[in-house]
């Protein structure tokens, strides 16, 4: 035996290359485990896009924590205040939350649009949203778009009524 006592019955006890690279990468691989563990663990309620009205009344989201909520604008429930202070309620068909807001709202926000807005809850529970995203009609297309698609003959002539909900919830408008 060597005065270190690295040599057993003749035989070095030190690591071969091979050996130092797979302890390298086994190693490499562990670390990079666990660091995705902790970020996908700190993120686990973040990752949703948006909590529905319904959600944030079963998750008890405790006053000042924020969260995206998303849902429909209520009919009759937009009040704009003075200085660009607007108030309105967001559903979901279920459940029902107010939101303040005070800004410019999107060009496409109206009554019965689907909404995404960011922000928190007070200790009133009206949720004090900072940023406000309309979503738009998913069917949406450009002008030119379409007449390209026209003059080429791929135009289907159900593109444009998919989303003409407007149209279809006038009175009088056939169903």
């Amino acid at each position: 035996m060597d005065d270190e006592g690295f040599r057993i019955a003749g035989r070095s006890t030190s690591m071969t290359r091979k050996q130092r690279r797979l302890t390298m990468i086994g190693g490499s691989l562990a670390v990079l485990a666990i660091a995705a563990a902790l970020v996908l663990n700190a993120l686990r309620d973040s990752i949703v896009f948006f909590s529905t009205p319904v959600m944030v009344a079963e998750k008890h989201i405790r006053p000042g924590q924020r969260f995206r909520l998303g849902g429909l604008v209520l009919a009759g429930s937009v009040v704009r205040g003075d200085n660009l202070a607007v108030s309105f309620k967001v559903s979901d068909g279920s459940a029902t939350l107010p939101v303040a807001y005070k800004g410019i709202l999107p060009d496409l926000f109206r009554e019965g649009q689907g909404v995404v807005a960011e922000g928190a809850l007070d200790s009133s529970g009206v949720f004090r949203a900072d940023t406000v995203l309309a979503k738009h009609d998913e069917t949406y297309m450009p002008k030119e778009v379409a007449d390209a698609l026209k003059k080429q003959g791929h135009w289907k002539d159900d593109y444009g009524k998919a989303g003409n909900v407007e149209a279809s919830r006038k009175p009088g408008a056939s169903q």
